[in-house]
């Protein structure tokens, strides 16, 4: 019997897995600055965040596998799941990484990585949103009405 339940135990804890880590995280106190932030009509919301530095570094090791769960936290508190199908990397430090969201969610994202910068496109379902790069490292996120974004 205690064999039995040794076994079930270990069975159990196998199963478990590691909880996902957070590409960035916001921002609590907002870089302050004397200028405007100029008006998009396009950006529905928008938030600072600041990036997971160690993750970063995993995420631009293209023969680092298999990844950690990572997620990316968009808007309302909801994270969604990276399912990383491609990363190259580049003598540079530049890294490009593409995949998809795990499910329930459908949707994709590419991220380009230089150094701790990271710039990326996330289409879900039919929200899009955007990392764009404010300064020292910090980035904002937004959410991008794809209606009203003009054209390049």
């Amino acid at each position: 019997m205690a064999m039995l339940s040794a076994v079930f135990c270990q069975i159990a804890w196998a199963d478990e897995r590691p909880a996902p880590k957070n590409v960035w995280q916001t921002v609590q106190t907002p870089l302050t600055t004397d200028q405007p932030v100029p008006r998009r009509p396009w950006v529905l919301r928008d938030r600072e965040i600041v990036l997971d530095l160690p993750l970063l570094q995993i995420l631009k090791d293209a023969g680092a596998r298999p990844h950690p769960r990572i997620t990316v936290e968009l808007f309302d508190g909801t994270s969604q799941e990276l399912d990383i199908s491609s990363t190259i990397s580049r003598s540079n430090d530049t890294a490009v990484i593409r995949g998809t969201f795990k499910p329930p969610s459908k949707g994709d994202f590419t991220f380009v990585v230089n150094g701790s910068l990271l710039v990326g496109t996330m289409q879900l379902g039919d929200r899009l949103y955007k990392t764009e790069h404010i300064t020292n490292g910090r980035l904002r996120l937004l959410e991008i009405d794809p209606d009203k974004l003009p054209p390049d």
